[in-house]
């Protein structure tokens, strides 16, 4: 068994900051690309479809109760072939961690230090999730984000609030009419490559101090922040229209459009804030289940050695895009929704979970 040990609350904290930050900056202009004012809709049915992710992530590791994802495949499929089926994961995990990490210094290199070099600003944002990485494992992790995960989403909601003014309601019309279904789902799919990284539930289920609240901890989290999603797309549309599309940073765009009574103003920087927030806890969940996960694999007791070994690989992948353009379009038209999205997310923990369900019937029968 694990001796570190994270309880129901910090699951759902995890889940909801580690979802919205990155999801709410980054899908939604490709979203207004595709469904027009109908996104709002396309961030109702991505949530949906992270739901059904994560209920599969949670049931399956429910099977093996104290094993993670590393351990359970070769009880499900066999040494070797268990070893050979989380090969994608890996390379999921060493890449994703990397393009994170270049696509946050992108944002704020583009927001606050345009003079800074990329790489420093990548540096810097490494060393404080491998210090707590490092320090506190998973439940270091978990106990900031149950302190972290509020201010995220009060933040969000103070955003959402001061801009109210700004809402023109006819810019929401007319519904579907304009876009239809083909593009509403076409929409949604980049929402669901990102709130559907909870699948790492595979992961980080297996350190639960109380297993049986896990599904449901998870679901609220990735519900909650779905919702928030949901209500910031709608709130960009309402405030921007067909403008958004143009956008590279919609939400960040429209808090820097708040102005109530000239007096709350510039409110930007809570954005920057909340990106930062939102990043560490993503970026500290991969570096943890890549180095302990790696160390499974590999049969290395001492898992935080691992942390030595993954830091500067990731650290290399973020410097690899040649510019934001790679980064934040490319790598995840090519790569994360045609093959991680189908693959990761979706077909492996199925084929598990129905070939873990045949075999448990068997030995019970």
């Amino acid at each position: 068994m694990n001796s570190m040990k994270i309880s129901g609350i910090q699951v759902f904290w995890m889940m909801a900051s580690m979802e919205v930050g990155m999801t709410v900056l980054l899908t939604m202009t490709s979203a207004i690309s595709d469904a027009k004012q109908d996104a709002w809709i396309s961030k109702v049915i991505a949530g949906i479809a992270a739901l059904l992710i994560t209920f599969i992530a949670s049931q399956l590791s429910r099977l093996y109760p104290g094993q993670t994802f590393i351990q359970f495949s070769e009880i499900v499929l066999g040494k070797w072939l268990g070893k050979v089926i989380v090969i994608p994961y890996f390379i999921m995990w060493f890449l994703v961690t990397g393009i994170i990490l270049r696509q946050s210094s992108d944002f704020i290199h583009l927001a606050l230090f345009h003079k800074t070099p990329i790489w420093a600003i990548v540096l810097l944002a490494l060393i404080p999730m491998v210090y707590v990485t490092y320090q506190g494992g998973i439940e270091g992790i978990g106990r900031c984000s149950e302190f972290l995960g509020p201010i995220i989403f009060l933040s969000i909601t103070a955003v959402l609030i001061f801009n109210f003014q700004n809402l023109h309601w006819d810019r929401i019309l007319p519904i579907y009419a304009d876009s239809g279904w083909v593009s509403i789902l076409k929409g949604s799919v980049p929402t669901i490559s990102f709130l559907g990284e909870s699948v790492m539930m595979t992961m980080l289920m297996a350190f639960m101090s109380k297993p049986e609240e896990g599904p449901s901890r998870a679901l609220w989290g990735v519900g909650l922040a779905s919702v928030f999603v949901a209500i910031s797309t709608l709130s960009v549309i309402l405030t921007f229209g067909s403008l958004a599309a143009k956008l590279w940073y919609p939400f960040f765009d429209m808090a820097r459009f708040v102005s109530v009574m000239e007096f709350i103003q510039n409110i930007d920087a809570v954005i920057v804030i909340l990106w930062l927030l939102s990043v560490f806890i993503k970026l500290s969940l991969y570096l943890f289940i890549t180095s302990y996960g790696t160390a499974q694999w590999l049969g290395v007791k001492d898992w935080r050695k691992l942390i030595w070994f993954v830091s500067p690989i990731v650290f290399v992948l973020s410097l690899l895009p040649a510019n934001i353009d790679v980064a934040s379009v490319e790598y995840p038209a090519k790569f994360w929704r045609p093959y991680i999205l189908p693959i990761n997310m979706v077909g492996i923990p199925i084929l598990l979970w129905i070939v873990a369900a045949i075999r448990q019937k068997r030995t019970n029968a």
